[in-house]
């Protein structure tokens, strides 16, 4: 074998070890087996309205991929998401200006976010078990508010899903994607994402180089807070209503949906196309069983059978690498 060869052979092997490249494969796979079964899931209409069902767990997925890469978690996120859309819903529904409402609301997500940076910050308590008991909070907070009733939303926000570009991709869409390209800017081209790499990395030696570590998580923990206020909104919008229950296992769909794109939870690894790539094949996923007509229990099976995978999988990896 010559040496144009081997070089060849070389990258092709480096280009199918990278996940991103792996989960695009599979994706596109996905699309023409099920496309072949049935062409109702090719269909322009059926392919946005995945991207509309995505809209809310992409933009969570987002928060959750950054906090994982900084060394972090958050398992309150669907819960303060609801919490936001709570505080939305009831502002509008008592005369408030909807501008007053969603700044309120992604004003009090990013005051949640701001909440649990400083404890896990400040307590070097494990961010796990932080967030599980300030996810009780929150919810406990929407029941006041909302008093265990629906909320409506009066179509206030319905300008979300209405108004659309090209005639096909709507507002919230357009979000999502929005969200997914300022978080990889953040992350890879701005010295703040390249330090909260570096902390998730190894928080000892980020520390003794000089990086504010608590600060950065506060920060790091308030982004995410103000990303799930976003959430929170699109949420709204889609169901023109809310309920203090409604948030419940989003931020496991969004952890999932991280892992399986790659970021790991030790911390300092995973990429933000990864993870959007993983909310994509996860909604391409639900969507696809849906138009194949499977049982919904079977779809819960399926669902945790790609929980456990995608984690064996991402602890398998981080393994290999560590050899």
């Amino acid at each position: 074998m010559n040496n144009s060869k081997k070089i060849s052979l070389y990258k092709t092997k480096a280009l199918l070890k990278d996940q991103r490249i792996l989960l695009g494969l599979v994706i596109v796979l996905l699309i023409v087996v099920v496309g072949c079964i049935n062409s109702k899931f090719v269909r322009l209409s059926n392919i946005t309205a995945i991207f509309q069902q995505i809209s809310v767990l992409g933009i969570l997925t987002m928060a959750m991929a950054m906090l994982l890469i900084s060394g972090g978690i958050d398992l309150s996120i669907g819960n303060m998401m609801v919490l936001s859309g709570v505080l939305v819903g009831t502002i509008i529904t008592n005369g408030g200006s909807l501008s007053v409402a969603i700044i309120a609301g992604i004003a009090v997500s990013t005051v949640c976010g701001l909440v649990n940076g400083i404890i896990i910050a400040k307590s070097k308590c494990m961010p796990l078990i932080i967030t599980l008991g300030t996810s009780q909070i929150f919810f406990g907070i929407s029941l006041l508010i909302a008093g265990g009733s629906f909320i409506n939303f009066q179509k206030k926000l319905d300008f979300m899903r209405t108004i659309q570009l090209f005639n096909f991709l709507p507002l919230m869409v357009i979000f999502m994607l929005i969200i997914v390209l300022i978080m990889y800017l953040l992350l890879n081209k701005t010295k703040f994402g390249r330090r909260i790499v570096a902390i998730g990395g190894n928080e000892k030696n980020a520390y003794l180089s000089g990086i504010k570590v608590d600060l950065y998580k506060i920060i790091t923990y308030s982004i995410s807070g103000a990303i799930v206020g976003l959430a929170g909104l699109i949420f709204a919008a889609r169901l023109n209503a809310i309920t203090a229950n409604a948030g419940s296992g989003y931020e496991l769909d969004a952890l999932v949906a991280a892992v399986i794109g790659g970021v790991t939870f030790e911390g300092g690894r995973g990429t933000v196309l990864g993870a959007f790539l993983g909310c994509l094949l996860t909604g391409i996923i639900s969507n696809a069983l849906d138009i194949l007509g499977v049982h919904a229990y079977i779809k819960i099976v399926i669902t945790g059978l790609i929980i456990v995978t995608a984690v064996v999988l991402s602890n398998i990896e981080n393994a290999r690498k560590k050899q």
